[in-house]
């Protein structure tokens, strides 16, 4: 707890973000219709109801950052939903397949 703290404390001071700070929730639901009642936020002090598409890009960590600028670069919202999660765990076939398809900087 002391450590959430300290983190947290940390970024707010710095103006930076902190590894840990935040996180995503996966929630499965029955239906469309409750994932939409769910999905309802406040933006702007209004309740937001948008689409939005997913997309996933898979890359090594030692590129997110380019491709975070890029993707900056060429979305339409003000701050783009951008961040990375590490894969720690996977079929060791596909981590091949996919050390062959990245190219090296």
């Amino acid at each position: 707890m002391l450590r959430t703290l300290s983190l947290q404390l940390r970024s707010a001071v710095a103006g930076s973000y902190v590894s840990g700070t935040y996180s995503i929730v996966f929630v499965n639901c029955p239906n469309e219709q409750i994932a939409r009642d769910i999905a309802r936020y406040f933006w702007n002090g209004e309740i937001e109801e948008a689409t939005e598409i997913l997309l996933l890009i898979k890359t090594k960590t030692s590129k997110v950052h380019a491709l975070s600028s890029y993707i900056r670069l060429v979305h339409p919202f003000e701050i783009p939903e951008v961040f990375s999660l590490p894969m720690d765990q996977g079929d060791v076939h596909y981590f091949k397949w996919l050390e062959e398809g990245v190219e090296e900087d």
